[in-house]
């Protein structure tokens, strides 16, 4: 069995830290924004005559995790509308998603939820428990909305089942002040934040030799913060999780596996069913881990624990792309943005659209929308709302890098559970190939039945 952190160690070094930040868990204006506002405007006066009530839930997407900061956005829409009342509910990546299929179940299902595509279209949209924004998605909209974000937003018949609020590009980081510490920092491209396959396991050997015996973990007690293994498998030899088309998955490329067992066998690298995603952050700004692949712009900003970019005791966390031997990183991108549950009741529908509408299209307030979530404007016409921002400006090159949206592929939630059961596999000792052939079986499978 591949030696791993104990659970015993994990809450010993984890204290009384909570898992830091979000898995999630990442301005000018236009006159190209108003035709969203103005859809819903007849259906505004509508929901506001009614004295509409919606809920709101939303999983933990950077400020919108936080209750004062939703409150103030709240308090902006009802400056406008004052007779649609919106209450919130905040939710996590451990038990969120059971907590939404349970009220989709007991028929309480929330009005308006933010997440992401994978949920909202590929899960519940798949399902037919939404109501369709298609009359939100104007032509001015398709126009001001990135199309790599435009098209991870509806089905294959066109339907939208989100409107797209932020997005942002999933990273890993490093400890650099350690890195530096064993010499290891002349593999890294500082200003590019890239790195080769060769240079990072180098990385990892000589942190290793230096003391650390727990450089990095690829985590899988279950499947928060998932991307990053994911991303850090499919970059280092230019593997692919799903084919160009969302049909079926391919993680079981010769690529892939190559890049599992390098894992596997690189002294410091830990596979760890005991620990998810958000209990990875809390390691590595512990200074338990000396990297993290469970990283994006909310986890660089957090100063919840420890000042912004820096662990605990004081070091610099630096991000950086997963590597490759090509040099050309694909990160995995986080779309987010609200949909609507179709519970029956067409005014709470309406009143939904027009809150969207507000916070997510309305040329006078998108901006601080955007601010809220420390992600970055889907929409070209919101423009550099981070100027003057050293850290944020830094970050945005990681958005050159995004690769293919490919969480929307079906047989999404069966294959993110057959990946943490997968990589707990090969840490107990099955052979690679094994293991990976069950989960692109199991997976297609799940895809073949939804298609």
């Amino acid at each position: 069995m591949k030696n791993c952190i104990s659970r015993r160690s994990f809450l010993k070094a984890a204290g009384i830290l909570g898992a830091a930040g979000a898995l999630a868990a990442c301005g000018g204006s236009s006159s190209t924004s108003t035709a969203v506002s103005s859809t819903a405007s007849s259906a505004a006066a509508s929901a506001a005559s009614t004295g509409a009530s919606i809920k709101l839930w939303t999983y933990p997407i950077g400020g919108w995790g936080n209750d004062d900061t939703v409150q103030n956005l709240i308090s902006s829409f009802n400056a406008k509308y004052p007779d649609i009342k919106v209450t919130v509910e905040y939710l996590d990546y451990t038990n969120g998603d059971d907590q939404v299929n349970t009220a989709i179940e007991g028929g309480s299902a929330p009005d308006l939820v933010m997440e992401g595509p994978e949920r909202l279209v590929a899960n519940w949209g798949a399902k037919g428990v939404m109501a369709p924004l298609n009359d939100l998605w104007t032509d001015d909209a398709k126009k001001d909305i990135y199309a790599s974000v435009e098209s991870a937003c509806h089905n294959e018949k066109g339907d939208y089942y989100e409107y797209p609020l932020c997005m942002t590009a999933h990273c890993m980081a490093v400890n650099m002040t350690k890195v530096k510490e064993v010499g290891a920092d002349q593999y890294i491209d500082t200003d590019k934040h890239t790195w080769s396959t060769e240079g990072f396991l180098n990385t990892v050997d000589a942190l290793y030799k230096g003391g650390y015996e727990n450089v990095a973990a690829i985590y899988c007690s279950g499947q928060g913060g998932d991307q990053g293994t994911r991303a850090i498998i499919n970059n280092m030899y230019g593997g692919t999780f799903t084919d160009a088309a969302h049909t079926k998955y391919t993680a079981d490329s010769a690529e892939n596996i190559k890049a599992i067992q390098a894992l596997y066998d690189a002294k410091g690298v830990n596979f760890d069913p005991s620990i998810n995603g958000g209990e990875e952050i809390t390691l590595f700004r512990n200074g338990t881990l000396q990297m993290a692949f469970c990283w994006n712009i909310a986890q660089q900003l957090n100063a919840d624990t420890a000042a912004a970019g820096q662990t605990i005791s004081g070091d610099e966390i630096f991000p950086m792309a997963f590597p490759t031997e090509s040099g050309d990183p694909k990160l995995c991108g986080g779309i987010w943005g609200f949909g609507i549950f179709d519970n029956g009741d067409e005014a709470k529908i309406e009143a939904a659209k027009t809150f969207i509408s507000f916070i997510a299209a309305d040329p006078d307030q998108v901006k601080d929308s955007v601010l809220a979530s420390t992600y970055f404007p889907v929409r070209t016409s919101v423009g550099d709302i981070y100027a003057g921002n050293e850290v944020m400006s830094e970050y945005s090159k990681f958005m050159g890098y995004l690769g293919d949206y490919y969480q929307i592929t079906p047989g999404w939630t069966t294959a993110r559970t057959e990946w943490w059961n997968m990589l707990q596999r090969v840490g107990s000792g099955e052979a690679v190939e094994t293991a990976v052939k069950t989960f692109v079986d199991n997976a297609n499978a799940a895809a073949a039945a939804e298609a």
